[in-house]
């Protein structure tokens, strides 16, 4: 049995603890040297408990084992973030997980990388229904390449770039190099994130993940979460990556998409604190697109955010645009990181742009945060001052939905 849970169920840390030492036992791990990849603070996810199980699970028969946190290009943790993460005070890891060495991915540093091959523009032409033809480099943190066992440990949610998060999503883009994040992630654009957001099944960019994936030699497993309130658990899967993926998402699918009879006019997402800038905060708006009547509006309300992209200056270069806007004009954007322009057509959602009659959004997207207006409105996004909102009166007003906690639960009509 690879699941435990389901949509109805609450899975409890000692009921996970044996079901992952159920499957432990079988791996070949003594002596070994495991690594173990985790997410960073921006997925809500019990990690302290899930580390438990698969610790005790692993008992002393590994040499050595290491957690790596899967950035892809999100931004560092510092060391008591990563404590908090693990479920230990600053500085006292050890105390918390003896022998266990926790870093972040340095996506920024080419030495920590190993090239793996690379998939050959015919096949990303087919995995991309034709939609992109170009070789794309494989390239991978080391740790995973060096591990005799490697063990993905995060939650399957909706997600706006391959359709269900998790799995092998954990190497690439978590682990991999700016090539297969800029490829994925624009392959996600131009099919449409409305097209790709919770789509269940093998999208055309898990295919290529997992393509990718295929070409590391080494022994990888995943335990998948589907996660409930707070830190509670519906499901766990543990097996092979492609399997414990398509169990949990399947679960997800069910726990992690609302759906309304008909459209709204006016969303007001409440941004968590947990996205400290709009790179992840984003994700407020990606996941209520699908509800919004043409010409309504999303309000992400984040008063905690004084960022736009730190860790992606180019986004402010080029702002928020549709889609179209740059593929009409491509030939001044294709040196540009694609990631940045899939981050940028996210955030704008779906809309038309003809060099005649300029740039068309199908919703207007207002930020209401920290950031200036004057920046605020230099990137293509409406304004509002955070002070003015009363979110309170807008959870009884008719003409409104107010979204708590967004960015995990993604919205669709019936």
């Amino acid at each position: 049995m690879s699941l435990l849970g389901g949509a109805d169920g609450s899975v409890e840390p000692a009921v996970l603890g044996r079901f992952v030492a159920a499957r432990l036992a079988d791996e070949d791990v003594d002596g070994a040297s495991v690594c173990l990849v985790i997410p960073d603070g921006t997925r809500r996810c019990p990690v302290p408990w899930l580390l438990d199980a698969v610790l005790a699970g692993l008992s002393e028969r590994p040499s050595s084992i290491e957690a790596i946190v899967a950035l892809g290009t999100h931004a560092p943790m510092d060391d008591a973030a990563l404590a908090r993460l693990v479920g230990a005070e600053p500085g006292r890891i050890a105390e918390r997980h003896p022998g266990l060495v926790v870093r972040n991915h340095a996506w920024g540093a080419p030495d920590t990388f190993v090239e793996l091959g690379t998939v050959p523009a015919s096949r990303v032409h087919d995995l991309s229904d034709g939609r992109l033809e170009i070789d794309v480099p494989v390239r991978v943190n080391r740790a995973v390449v060096e591990a005799d066992l490697v063990i993905l440990i995060g939650p399957v949610l909706p997600h706006e770039v391959v359709g269900f998060s998790g799995g092998n999503k954990y190497l690439f883009p978590g682990l991999s190099g700016p090539e297969m994040i800029d490829v994925t992630h624009w392959l996600g654009a131009l099919i449409g994130m409305v097209n790709i957001i919770g789509k269940e099944g093998t999208t055309p960019v898990r295919a290529l993940i997992d393509e990718a994936a295929a070409l590391l030699d080494t022994p990888t497993r995943a335990l998948c979460v589907v996660t409930g309130d707070g830190d509670s658990l519906h499901a766990a899967a543990y097996d092979t990556p492609e399997v414990a993926w398509r169990e949990a998402a399947e679960v997800t699918a069910q726990t992690h998409i609302r759906y309304l009879d008909a459209p709204v006019r006016n969303v007001l997402s409440l941004v968590p604190e947990r996205y400290d800038d709009l790179w992840t905060g984003a994700k407020g708006f990606y996941k209520v697109e699908p509800i919004v009547a043409d010409g309504g509006r999303v309000v992400l309300y984040a008063p905690h955010l004084t960022d736009i992209t730190p860790m992606h200056p180019g986004v402010e270069e080029i702002g928020y645009h549709v889609r179209d806007y740059f593929t009409g004009q491509w030939e001044h954007y294709a040196g540009h990181h694609w990631g940045e322009l899939a981050h940028s057509t996210h955030l704008r959602g779906a809309g038309t742009w003809d060099p005649v009659t300029g740039e068309h959004p199908r919703v207007t997207v207002t930020l209401a945060s920290r950031v200036s207006e004057a920046r605020t409105r230099a990137v293509n996004l409406d304004w509002a001052d955070p002070s003015t909102i009363d979110v309170d009166a807008l959870r009884y007003d008719p003409d409104w939905l107010v979204v708590p906690d967004a960015g995990e639960v993604l919205y669709r009509l019936r």
